[in-house]
């Protein structure tokens, strides 16, 4: 592929990214859904894991991907936290992108591997939001400056966080995620995105938000019956 063609199909893909980003996740996985290329059960975040930045509007983009531990100390000083490496290889990624780290303890979450500071340079970098079955802290932060925030919870320190592998395939709430696919998010939870239906989402997803805008519209009129409702929604009741 040539360079031309390599920015023309980037600039087309960027543009499919922000009209999903003006989409919220539940329109997102009924358009998945409704195209029928994965089981209805599959492909979305479980329980495990709370938006910790509620107020932000939805965030959508590759995954970058880690693993953590937090509760021991590393073998060895690779990639530990006060080293900068890390950064350098996460830079890489074509953005928009997002984090996401899986923390492999028995009982993930003691420490946190981003927090205030790191957030500040994830945004710097172009990442639009941060992952994890594990811990996030100050979360204030995160709103502050506009950084998606998801985490099974919330710790006060680092502990002996580090990094134990970059770049393979990682789990988080039930959401087996593989770097570099395109991820959606927002205070519902989180969707992954099949690359090979990507340019139809948004289209598809319009249309699901739009249905359901017009069926709550009509509940709030004098005219509405169930019956009515169900001519609204028509055959394909779907997802709702």
């Amino acid at each position: 592929m040539t360079r031309l063609a390599y920015l023309m199909k980037q600039n087309a893909t960027n543009k499919v990214l922000g009209r999903l980003a003006k989409l919220d996740s539940c329109s997102i996985a009924s358009a998945v859904d409704s195209l029928g290329v994965r089981l209805l059960n599959e492909g979305f975040s479980g329980p495990g894991i709370i938006c910790r930045t509620p107020v932000l509007a939805p965030m959508v983009g590759s995954a970058v991907t880690l693993k953590v531990r937090s509760s021991e100390p590393p073998m060895k000083k690779a990639f530990y936290l006060d080293q900068p490496d890390w950064w350098v290889r996460l830079e890489t990624a074509a953005g928009p992108r997002i984090l996401v780290i899986e923390d492999t303890d028995a009982h993930p979450g003691r420490g946190s591997l981003v927090g205030p500071v790191h957030a500040c340079i994830l945004k710097a970098m172009g990442f639009a939001g941060v992952v994890t079955s594990g811990a996030v802290r100050g979360p204030n932060v995160f709103e502050e400056i506009g950084l998606h925030a998801f985490s099974g919870n919330i710790s006060p320190s680092h502990a002996y966080c580090h990094i134990v592998e970059m770049g393979g395939a990682v789990e988080v709430a039930g959401l087996r995620i593989e770097a570099g696919e395109i991820v959606h998010g927002d205070l519902n939870g989180i969707v992954k995105i099949p690359a090979d239906v990507l340019d139809k989402i948004p289209g598809i997803a319009e249309q699901f938000r739009e249905r359901e805008q017009r069926v709550c519209r009509f509940c709030s009129t004098s005219d509405f019956s169930p019956m009515m409702v169900q001519r609204i929604i028509g055959a394909d009741s779907s997802r709702g």
